[in-house]
C-alpha cells in the first residue's frame, strides 16, 4: 500500500482549488469573500506545486555507468 504523506492530500488539494476557481468564477461572491478565495487558492496553489515538485524529485531512475550510479530524469515512454 502506497504511503500517505501527513497533512497533505494532493488530490483534496486540486479538487479545493477547482471549486474555489468556479466560486470566483461565478462572480457571486462579494469582495471580501473573493479575495479570501483567492489567497487561499494561491495558498493551495502553491501547495501543489510543491508536491508536484518533490515527486518529480522522487521519480528519477539509477543508472549503473561502468560502475558508477547516476541519475536520470524518468522517461515514462522509455521501453515501449
Amino acid at each position: 500500500m502506497p504511503e500517505k504523506k501527513q497533512g497533505f492530500a494532493f488530490e483534496q488539494s486540486l479538487s479545493d482549488l477547482d471549486t474555489l476557481v468556479q466560486k470566483l468564477e461565478s462572480g457571486d461572491m462579494s469582495l471580501e469573500e473573493s479575495l479570501k478565495a483567492f489567497e487561499q487558492g494561491v495558498k493551495l496553489t502553491r501547495e501543489c506545486q510543491k508536491a508536484l515538485t518533490e515527486a518529480e524529485q522522487r521519480v528519477q531512475q539509477l543508472l549503473e555507468n561502468q560502475g558508477q550510479l547516476e541519475t536520470r530524469p524518468f522517461d515514462p515512454t522509455e521501453g515501449e
